[in-house]
């Protein structure tokens, strides 16, 4: 669906995007994460078509997007700071964006009112608090029935109970109609949940994309106790991210294939051998630990 290929983008003296690599599968929900200035926003705005990249190619369901009116009829787009006509209303917006987009569903605007029961219609979005204009931005690109859907921290700001709803509705769409989501988030617990596919932005390049299931197939957490409190050799060639100890049991983040790893250890005879899951922070923690930036921030 999404193919950026070899993008780069130069701001006078600044590189913001270095020969970027980027693949979204028609029907996915891509999460793109990274730490501040690694270039996520920049990516956007060239997938959206806002920006025309220096080098490379960006082709959206198989056509360039930049001037391309027919191709940015089918994204809609939800940046993290949103703007609105002034003194327009949600009603105002619905109008405007059925003249913008020709799959606009009215029908579904009127049946979505339920879920957002708090929003007038008639006041001015400006006016309505953070929270509520970002309900109000997500009820109206998702009434648009794009094929792509960018959202920039699309739930920032939202209560719980909100951010479950505006999840739920997301998932619903792409398994009814088939839509591709891309989502920028500092939020990797709730990447988890809705994501099959992560990208890894720093320095104006993506240095890792793969799927969660294979990323959290890709490392493993250990727990193993021996006869001696002191950790055996460990077999040649085997990737530690991470070791502790707390009394006689050793934690050891490994990276490889559980099977293997798993009859690695346990041919070390432990007397307590034990495989445990991995979050998608931990994964990150551990496999971006080294890299050249500070993981911190993309974590909340």
């Amino acid at each position: 669906m999404i193919e950026v290929i070899n993008v780069t983008k130069k701001f006078d003296e600044f590189t913001a995007l270095d020969q970027v690599h980027m693949h979204v599968k028609k029907g996915a929900i891509y999460g793109l994460v990274g730490p501040n200035g690694a270039g996520k926003s920049t990516i956007i705005r060239h997938i959206t078509g806002a920006y025309r990249q220096d080098e490379g190619e960006i082709r959206v369901d198989g056509q360039t997007v930049y001037e391309n009116a027919a191709v940015k009829g089918e994204i809609a787009y939800i940046p993290d700071d949103i703007f609105y006509f002034n003194q327009a209303s949600l009603k105002d917006m619905r109008k405007f964006y059925k003249d913008m987009y020709p799959s606009f569903d009215e029908g579904l605007f009127e049946r979505l009112q339920e879920c957002f029961p708090s929003i007038n219609k008639k006041r001015a979005i400006r006016r309505l608090s953070k929270g509520m204009q970002k309900q109000a931005a997500f009820w109206l690109a998702i009434c648009c029935r794009p094929k792509l859907l960018i959202l920039d921290e699309p739930v920032d700001g939202l209560d719980p109970v909100m951010r479950r709803q505006i999840w739920s509705l997301l998932m619903s769409d792409v398994a009814e109609h088939g839509t591709t989501v891309l989502v920028s988030s500092h939020n990797l617990r709730e990447l988890e949940d809705v994501c099959d596919h992560v990208g890894i932005m720093h320095h104006g390049k993506v240095i890792m994309e793969k799927s969660l299931d294979d990323l959290q197939g890709s490392v493993s957490k250990i727990q193993a106790a021996f006869e001696e409190p002191e950790l055996p050799v460990l077999p040649d060639g085997m990737e530690i991210l991470h070791k502790s100890q707390a009394g006689r049991v050793h934690t050891l983040i490994i990276r490889g294939e559980q099977n293997l790893i798993r009859s690695q250890i346990a041919s070390l005879s432990p007397i307590l051998l034990d495989v445990l899951p991995l979050t998608l922070e931990e994964i990150f923690i551990y496999e971006l630990g080294g890299a050249d930036y500070e993981v911190k921030d993309i974590l909340i």
